[in-house]
């Protein structure tokens, strides 16, 4: 039997910059390592003076006329980019939705203890899906679906705001809540200072 080769493409990672060598243009414009713009020059004399630095030439704005190269160690900015990005990423918040599962002949006190989970969800700062399950004849009192429904704004009027209201399809309602926003000053009560 024999055996057959393949030959393996090996695919470069593009840079999000050209660097050195890889950057066409004629005349560049050359900001410093230290930030400073240094001038319009040749490529060429910006490539010795990068050398003479011991650092990278990298292709800042290609479209710019002429374009505007910067004076760097490119590994060292790249990796600052990429722990700016990971800072930016683990700041965002992230809102997820939390479901709470209730029944129309629910008794008070367990509606109470759903109703306290779900404040805590919403306190977190999570979304909370409120699913109606319906069975038997519960189908045909819509009466036991809206007084529920209206028991739920009540209990969590004070930090909740509808989302998306009550959604009966087949034997299964819901309804989405979410935490109130905060009003950021401008409105009636905001102070002003003479």
């Amino acid at each position: 039997m024999r055996r057959r080769y393949y030959k393996r493409e090996f695919v470069k990672k593009k840079r999000p910059h050209r660097i050195n060598e890889e950057i066409r243009a004629n005349t560049v414009r050359v900001i410093g390592e230290d930030k400073k713009q240094i001038g319009i020059m040749s490529l060429r004399e910006a490539l010795t003076l990068a050398q003479e630095a011991g650092l990278d030439l990298v292709e800042i704005a290609p479209k710019a006329n002429p374009p505007v190269v910067r004076i760097m160690d490119y590994g060292k900015f790249l990796y600052e980019e990429q722990k700016k990005q990971q800072e930016a990423k683990r700041k965002q918040k992230q809102t997820k939705i939390k479901e709470i599962q209730v029944r129309p002949k629910i008794d008070q006190h367990d509606l109470d203890v759903k109703l306290k989970k779900a404040r805590e969800f919403l306190e977190e700062g999570n979304k909370v899906r409120v699913r109606l399950r319906l069975r038997g004849r519960e189908m045909g009192k819509p009466e036991l679906v809206t007084s529920l429904v209206e028991k739920i704004k009540e209990k969590l009027q004070d930090i909740a705001e509808i989302e998306s209201p009550m959604k009966v399809e087949g034997r299964i309602g819901i309804m989405v809540l979410g935490p109130k926003r905060q009003k950021k000053g401008g409105g009636k009560n905001a102070k002003t200072e003479d």
